[in-house]
């Protein structure tokens, strides 16, 4: 015997047709069509009697047939191309992620998020979503020195907002991507098809100088960087400006230097074990985000080095990470969710025919905490 609520639950329920909106409505299935794609034919009466009915069935038009018939998915696709291993305790992309979504759920946006392991993945997959018609834009992160992925957009005419700018967005004398050298107008972009792109980003190399500023003030001479992922542009911005600033003050790259990772946590203690047992250990490490912060801080803790006392640390995101450790970290402060909805606007702002242009998020700043203090001799 069937027990009560069983059939219901083995059958799904049927999704409501235009044919099932027409029959409540009493009209043509063709008037329901005029009405809900507001096109004439239809009166003003019929047209609110059927619209109406939709809302009372629940219907929602389908993406695929909108798609189908030229109008847009509504959806915005995001692809990252690191290892998933990475992603799950760091807190960065978890906060640009929320501000993305702000902005597009309040345009009954969808975000369709995919983690991959390689660039080549990533191209891949921004084919097949042109060729179903699944996204309307893409959100491009981690944008690399050389970057096969906006002039691929291009060329598939899909409209995108680059999330990070190029590597040379930052460096002294050089303009942003898509502004003369005064930084007032368009230039022309060097891809073969017209680009689709906007750019937003975030001044990495002020904010590695105002890092290094700080440690050299406190009488730092032996810093070192531990970066993230070789190739990605903003991991290029703060390795060169760090070599800048330390060559201002006549720093040798033996003293301060940049060593770059995976972002892990597990790398991230795994160079500072190594560059603990160097003849000259630093005195002070920057860690470019707060997992390999606290991974470092961690590891000086086991081998009986006090923090500050002899060796300073400086994480580069701020997090409630960073806030929690004893002592709590100096950070580098910045609104990520704020980041991540001024890039939803301009990618929405490029659906809407918008002008191309690129645009600089706010200078983080460092908030100096308990994990920073004066260099003592060793």
């Amino acid at each position: 015997m069937t027990a009560p609520g069983e059939a219901a639950r083995r059958k799904p329920a049927r999704r409501p047709t235009i044919k099932d909106i027409a029959r409540r409505a009493g009209v043509s299935e063709s008037a329901v069509s005029f009405a809900l794609n507001d096109r004439p034919g239809v009166s003003q009466d019929t047209r609110a009697r059927v619209r109406r009915v939709a809302e009372e069935l629940g219907w929602q038009a389908n993406s695929a047939a909108r798609a189908l018939s030229g109008e847009r998915a509504g959806c915005a696709g995001l692809v990252l191309a690191r290892p998933a291993r990475t992603l799950g305790v760091e807190s960065f992309f978890l906060q640009l992620v929320s501000g993305i979504q702000e902005v597009l759920s309040a345009r009954n946006i969808a975000l369709l998020f995919q983690v991959v392991e390689d660039l080549d993945t990533e191209c891949a997959v921004y084919r097949r979503w042109w060729a179903e018609r699944r996204v309307d834009g893409v959100l491009v992160v981690d944008p690399r020195s050389d970057d096969p992925r906006p002039e691929l957009l291009a060329s598939l005419g899909l409209p995108a907002v680059i999330v990070g700018g190029p590597a040379d967005l930052g460096a002294p004398g050089a303009a942003p991507a898509g502004q003369d050298a005064a930084g007032t107008g368009p230039v022309p972009h060097p891809a073969a098809a017209p680009p689709l792109h906007s750019t937003v980003w975030a001044d990495d190399s002020r904010a590695m100088a105002c890092v290094l500023d700080h440690l050299y003030g406190l009488g730092h001479r032996r810093i070192v960087h531990v970066a993230g992922m070789p190739g990605l542009a903003h991991t290029e911005r703060r390795i060169r400006s760090l070599r800048a600033e330390a060559d201002l003050r006549g720093l040798d790259e033996r003293h301060v230097r940049s060593v770059t990772t995976d972002y892990s946590d597990a790398e991230g203690a795994e160079v500072t074990r190594h560059i603990l047992d160097a003849a000259e250990p630093p005195t002070a490490i920057i860690y470019d985000n707060d997992v390999m912060a606290v991974a470092g801080a961690s590891v000086a803790a086991g081998r009986g080095i006090p923090v500050p006392g002899r060796l300073s640390i400086v994480a580069w995101d701020d997090s409630a990470l960073c806030r929690v450790t004893h002592p709590r970290l100096t950070a580098l402060v910045r609104d990520t969710a704020g980041f991540g909805r001024l890039a939803a606007r301009e990618l929405l702002a490029v659906l809407d025919g918008g002008p191309l242009r690129t645009v600089q998020g706010e200078l983080p700043h460092l908030e100096a905490r308990e994990s920073t203090s004066t260099a003592t001799a060793q």
